[in-house]
């Protein structure tokens, strides 16, 4: 391979041997040819080699580099970075998947873009353990940085591709965060260039429970600490009131993540946060009356408001 492809496919991958051929598969099937692919085996120890040289024999345009430890997402990540020749870089999740126009939609939106946006992003679908289908649609395009200081609205790295020059501007991923590092990313982005977006959901997001739930909590929980602090750095030139409503906010987007993820009670304490800094905002009292009421209630609830929004 002489001639540099237009576009890095990065694919880190840890013990996913049972899911990471059907991501690969999905950006063989692509319409657009033009990539390569970076897939980086963050110390698995399962076959995960195995069947990432049975595709390499096939396709030379596969790459393959593996770390000797696990380091986490976003060391893999910027391995694959770093590795990276292509023009675009676009991230995929060993256990996600592409529909087969995605790549050739990103590149023709980018290219063609009136905004000159350096980062693209689509909807996609999002389907959970019990098979449970949902869709999400962007909203939020051209100058974001306001809007990604109140919470994050940029689709997950799967559905992402951002010009590969924007990495030197900005830097790496935060390898010292257990979560939420695709959100300072984008937020980190946001601060220099323009975002745009394709409302066709053109990926497949399972949501599979990846590790166990104390572990997913302690490591959202860090995760979050270290946006607030992060946040909170970068708004200091604004208003107390609007300090007090940005981090509510966050208190309250963590609050019903952990309520509809892990349970209601880890919840809570996130919400009481948010009325605290911010106590006239009506939601936020529903949802910690909802979380009061226990997991069913809270469910059914969160399935009525779900059916009325639509």
């Amino acid at each position: 391979m002489n001639k540099n492809p237009t576009v890095s496919v990065i694919i880190p991958t840890y013990n996913r041997a049972h899911l990471v051929g059907r991501s690969i598969q999905s950006v063989l099937n692509q319409t657009y040819q033009d990539f390569e692919i970076i897939i980086v085996d963050d110390g698995s120890t399962d076959n995960t080699e195995n069947i990432i040289k049975e595709f390499q024999k096939k396709d030379e345009r596969i790459e393959y580099i593996k770390h000797n430890k696990n380091r986490g997402g976003s060391a893999a990540r910027n391995t694959g970075i770093k590795a990276a020749r292509g023009e675009y870089i676009a991230f995929l999740d060993s256990d996600d998947e592409w529909q087969y126009k995605k790549l050739e939609k990103q590149i023709t939106h980018l290219n063609n873009n009136y905004l000159n946006a350096f980062i693209s992003y689509t909807g996609y679908f999002r389907i959970n353990d019990k098979g449970d289908n949902s869709i999400f649609k962007p909203t939020k395009h051209g100058d974001i940085y306001n809007n990604q200081l109140w919470e994050d609205h940029v689709s997950p790295t799967s559905a992402v591709m951002v010009r590969r020059i924007c990495f030197e501007k900005v830097g790496l991923f935060d390898e010292s965060l257990p979560a939420r590092q695709d959100y300072d990313m984008w937020l980190r982005l946001s601060q220099y260039y323009i975002f745009d977006y394709i409302i066709e959901p053109l990926v497949v997001i399972h949501n599979t429970n990846k590790g166990t739930i104390s572990g997913d909590i302690i490591a959202r929980k860090k995760g979050e600490n270290i946006i607030r602090l992060k946040i909170i750095n970068q708004i200091k030139g604004f208003s107390i009131i609007t300090q007090h409503k940005i981090l509510a906010n966050h208190y309250y987007q963590a609050g019903r993540y952990f309520c509809g993820k892990f349970g209601t009670r880890f919840g809570r304490e996130e919400l009481l946060r948010a009325i605290k800094l911010w106590p006239l905002k009506v939601e936020y009292w529903i949802y910690l009356l909802a979380s009061l009421l226990g997991d069913k209630i809270y469910r059914y609830m969160m399935r009525v408001k779900k059916i009325l929004r639509k």
